[in-house]
């Protein structure tokens, strides 16, 4: 059985270790504990592992987030994966710092990553990891803030986090959704 798993991300190092890349850094880690690394290919940089009977296709599309669907149709059509098998990881402003939530669809929350995806496959009928980035920005500096760099705080507690999230990925493939909702889901 195969999975896509997506993480939305800006290309280019200015965009390296922000909260918009966190779908990079967490297919990052879940590479580096497989020892496995990326090749650059069409629409994204692809790795693929395989856990417990699965396999597990990573992408990191390099179409920067806010055209992430063209890159999601392309990979999903060409590994023959269906859209109950793909997972996308999003930063989520809507979620206090340290949420991180796995569910089976919704809507776009204003993310424009997500509103591409949803109009390139004209559907949100599909699984997402949402990690939490709060939203503690002023008014009109919600794009600094969502590009900005991670507070010295968030920084101590990010390895956790992300180690967390390749968990629950994992547990998607392997257990379920219903059954990593309830054991993983992180408040």
């Amino acid at each position: 059985m195969k999975y896509l798993i997506v993480g939305l991300g800006n290309i280019g190092d200015q965009y390296k270790n922000t909260r918009h890349n966190i779908g990079f850094t967490i297919l990052d880690a879940l590479a580096e504990a497989s020892n496995i690394s990326f090749n650059d290919k069409r629409y994204g940089f692809v790795s693929q592992f395989k856990y417990k009977g699965r396999t597990f296709v990573l992408l990191k599309p390099s179409t920067y987030v806010n055209l992430s669907g063209k890159a999601v149709s392309y990979w999903l059509k060409k590994e023959k994966i269906p859209l109950e098998r793909m997972l996308v990881v999003v930063d989520d402003i809507s979620l206090p710092f340290g949420s991180i939530r796995i569910r089976p669809k919704g809507g776009d929350g204003g993310h424009n990553g997500l509103a591409n995806i949803n109009q390139v496959l004209a559907t949100s009928q599909y699984p997402r990891l949402r990690f939490g980035i709060g939203n503690g920005f002023s008014k009109g500096q919600q794009v600094d803030y969502v590009l900005g760099q991670w507070s010295a705080e968030q920084q101590e507690q990010l390895d956790d986090l992300v180690d967390h999230a390749t968990r629950m990925i994992k547990a998607f493939g392997t257990i379920g959704m219903e059954l990593t909702m309830t054991q993983y889901n992180k408040k």
